[in-house]
């Protein structure tokens, strides 16, 4: 068994570090990084973007995705309706363009990113009785235009505005808002329905049933919207349905299932877990406060990521000390927090970049270092690992960005050079397993790296922009790190002092642990006294000599993982 068999690989604990002491064949490894190899990497980063980035322009748009295998492009599905691992995405809407204009930002390509804004502003068009999820249209679509928008007036990124521009990305979004609406009209519980057609409404599927995710994830840009045109209702929407969402979670562990029906808040799946179907609602409590100051936000998230810690983790208590297996996070039953599966899923690869931006920077690195090492024997993240069996339940990667996130935040939170390796490893994998002859190819099976017809629109929103952040020191976005909160499709949103309730709450923005519970009308249902009472770091300061100049995960610990995985 994977999981247990960690324990027999751990060697002898050593309690201290000493900075000045003989270097492991590991800490030789990872423990430089030249600049001649960070600008290398640079390069070949900006080269994959434009690898995808030109072949979609040239083979698939104005179509929403490029099939980098066929060089050609796709949109929805109509001849199979019940097609939603399509459907739900892709909607006649050049979806790729949208999702990847903040990118061009990021890459300093201001000329391209102006030619782009007149193309979206020209071509789509969302009058279209296309039926499509409600969580997929905002991440990609309503977060693009915000985010292209902003950035054009944000003074770190300079010349960015064509001359022409009179709000018209922030016009197109409220289009777009405005037709997700009747996903939220219809229903007693303030849950939304999951899709919507865009151009008549509620569609006539009779499905009920939402996940965890589709209903919490929806914060940043819907509030956004509702602070930069004056109009409360996009606000009013979303803080009901996660307000009343996170009255639904249990009475004994304070957990969420996964999927929900909306018309009665009984919870149809009662997997709790940090992956598919509910990832992106803790992350997003979380950077809903950063943004916009609301302590509510900030109390739901924290009662979640206290119950989190007590029911699904295992393993040792300590990343970085004592002895027994490498810490993991698994999926429980919400009502008890018993082990309900035996895998994890390539999404829960994102939470030790939440877990960073809430400053418990040592678990971020225990955790990633799992991710980092199922990447290292496949090539890639498979979309789920069962620990139990050490193989993959399910085979494929679609070019999925959630290591690439967590890598980028914890060398930003740390500096080690162990995690610009990890880029470096990702991007060789990536250019030598899915690189095809017109973008990159989404994975079908890990274990024999045969490949499908299907480049994500998240490859250039996320999964490259990551990857160029880590390696581009000098970005606008590295050097004023704490003007900006990502998306959880990675798009970028300016901090401002004008989206929040008051000057108090903006000014313990980056304190925001600091303060003692606050009781906003959300601990109305009892949590199980024996929550763990956690107290993460407020400072990047604190984290100690030995993560940022030698191993972030000690040798012996690393060592284990690695092991354990084969990859030693």
């Amino acid at each position: 068994m994977f999981y247990k068999s960690m324990l027999l690989l751990l060697p002898a604990f050593t309690s201290e570090y000493n900075v000045f002491g003989p270097r492991t064949d590991l800490e030789k490894k990872y423990g430089t990084f030249s600049e001649e190899m960070r600008l290398e990497m640079l390069e070949e980063t900006r080269k994959m973007f434009y690898h995808g980035y030109d072949n979609y322009m040239n083979h698939a748009f104005p179509l929403d995705e490029l099939n980098p295998l066929e060089c050609n492009g796709r949109g929805p599905d109509h001849e199979h309706p019940d097609n939603i691992n399509i459907n739900d995405v892709l909607g006649d809407y050049s979806l790729t363009l949208v999702d990847a204009l903040d990118t061009l930002a990021i890459i300093g390509n201001y000329t391209e990113f102006r030619r782009a804004v007149k193309l979206v502003v020209d071509t789509v068009d969302f009058d279209k009785p296309n039926v499509v999820q409600v969580f997929e249209a905002n991440i990609r679509l309503l977060g693009g235009l915000l985010s292209a928008h902003l950035l054009m007036d944000d003074p770190n990124f300079s010349n960015l505005t064509p001359d022409w521009y009179l709000d018209d990305l922030l016009g197109l979004a409220h289009d777009l808002a405005d037709r997700l609406l009747p996903a939220f009209e219809q229903t007693s519980t303030g849950l939304p329905f999951p899709r919507v057609n865009l151009k008549t409404g509620l569609p006539e599927d009779g499905r009920f049933s939402t996940c965890t995710a589709g209903v919490g994830s929806l914060l940043l840009e819907f509030i956004l919207l509702s602070r930069l045109i004056g109009d409360p209702i996009y606000e009013i929407y979303v803080r009901k349905a996660v307000k009343n969402l996170f009255k639904f979670r249990n009475r004994y562990t304070g957990l969420l299932g996964n999927v929900i029906d909306i018309n009665t808040g009984e919870w149809l799946g009662k997997i709790s877990g940090l992956g598919a179907g509910i990832d992106s609602f803790y992350e997003i409590l979380l950077k809903s406060y950063i943004m916009f100051g609301k302590q509510e936000d900030k109390q739901m998230f924290e009662e979640s990521y206290a119950s989190i810690k007590q029911f699904m983790r295992r393993g040792r208590s300590e990343c970085n000390r004592g002895s027994g297996l490498h810490p993991l996070y698994v999926n429980v039953e919400m009502d008890s927090g018993d082990t309900a599966t035996s895998w994890v899923d390539s999404l829960q690869a994102s939470f030790p970049g939440v877990q960073v931006l809430y400053g418990d920077v040592d678990e971020a690195i225990c955790h990633h270092a799992l991710y980092y090492s199922m990447w290292l024997k496949y090539g890639c993240l498979p979309e789920r690992y069962n620990w139990k069996l050490d193989a993959p339940d399910v085979k494929f990667y679609p070019l999925r960005p959630e290591l690439m996130e967590s890598t980028y935040l914890l060398y930003r939170a740390t500096k080690n050079p162990f995690y610009l390796h990890v880029g470096r490893d990702i991007l060789y994998s990536l250019n030598n397993h899915t690189r095809a002859v017109c973008g990159y190819a989404t994975v079908h099976d890990v274990t024999d790296m045969s490949l499908e017809d299907r480049q994500e629109s998240f490859f250039l929103s996320e999964t490259v922009k990551y990857l160029y952040l880590l390696f581009d020191f000098d970005n606008p976005l590295n050097k004023n790190g704490n003007s900006y909160v990502f998306t959880t499709e990675g798009h970028i949103l300016p901090l401002s002092e004008s989206y929040y309730s008051n000057k108090a709450d903006y000014e313990d923005l980056f304190s925001i642990l600091s303060e003692d519970e606050f009781d906003m009308g959300m601990s109305d249902i009892p949590i199980n006294s024996t929550t763990i009472n956690f107290s993460p770091l407020t400072s990047c300061d604190k984290i100690s000599t030995e993560t940022r100049f030698s191993l972030p995960l000690r040798n012996q610990y690393l060592q284990q993982i690695f092991a354990a995985f084969g990859v030693a």
